[in-house]
């Protein structure tokens, strides 16, 4: 059975208390990445490689240079304490010394453990994309507020609802309109993406298969140029980057 479709039947409702502590089982890794330092590459000019997004074929959202020979995938869940602390710890540092460089892109990509996740998931992609890591960060950065109220009941309730508007009810039990109001997203635009069903079950969907794809079985999980790493922590990743060429020469 998909996640999404068990999302539907309201028996997809995670302890959130359980997800936001503990965010799965370890990655494996087949060997660490090594290579020489790799010199910077200039943007357009006129651009900046921090400003440059797209989406990719697996709809995660790109930052930096599309052809930079250091790729870099996180497969994060919106309603995950590790993937928060990851990205209160990296942010800054990845974009500024990593990705402004052209050496290293970041793409974040969703992996989808509950109702509120998918929610969440939804409501990131509502703005244009360049606002969906920045969202993404807002979201981790406010994870306890943000996850105050959604007890399994309050969550369960909402789920039962028509599908078109069970997300719409959870956001506003949530105060999720408030949220992401206050950060450019307004209430009509926000209950317009959680009533279109079809685009809330794209999104699990490609989180399961990929998941199952690629053995995703936690979050934070990292690959690099398609390598799945053991390492989660911001200093973790750092390093391996410098060691696979990010680094000066």
């Amino acid at each position: 059975m998909t996640l999404f479709r068990n999302i539907l039947r309201a028996s997809f409702v995670a302890p959130l208390a359980l997800a936001i502590a503990a965010c799965g089982t370890d990655a494996e890794t087949d060997g660490a990445l090594e290579g020489d330092p790799i010199a910077p590459i200039a943007a357009p000019e006129g651009t900046s490689w921090v400003d440059t997004v797209s989406v990719s074929e697996a709809d995660g959202y790109v930052v930096g240079n599309p052809d930079a020979p250091l790729k870099l995938i996180k497969y994060g869940s919106l309603t995950c304490g590790a993937c928060a602390a990851f990205a209160e710890a990296a942010t800054g540092s990845l974009k500024e010394d990593y990705v402004a460089s052209g050496v290293v892109s970041f793409e974040l990509r969703n992996q989808v453990h509950n109702g509120v996740d998918l929610a969440l998931a939804r409501l990131v992609r509502c703005s244009a994309p360049g606002s969906y890591q920045p969202l993404s960060d807002q979201v981790w950065k406010n994870l306890q507020t943000l996850l105050a109220n959604a007890d399994q009941e309050t969550v369960a309730n909402a789920l039962t609802q028509a599908p078109e508007e069970r997300y719409v009810i959870l956001a506003q039990n949530l105060g999720f309109f408030e949220f992401f109001a206050a950060r450019g997203i307004s209430v009509d635009q926000a209950v317009s993406c959680l009533s279109d069903a079809a685009s809330l079950e794209a999104i699990a969907e490609r989180s399961d298969q990929q998941s199952a794809e690629l053995g995703v079985t936690s979050t934070p999980t990292f690959f690099l140029n398609g390598q799945q790493l053991s390492e989660r922590s911001w200093p973790q990743i750092e390093a391996t980057l410098q060691s696979a060429g990010a680094r000066s020469q």
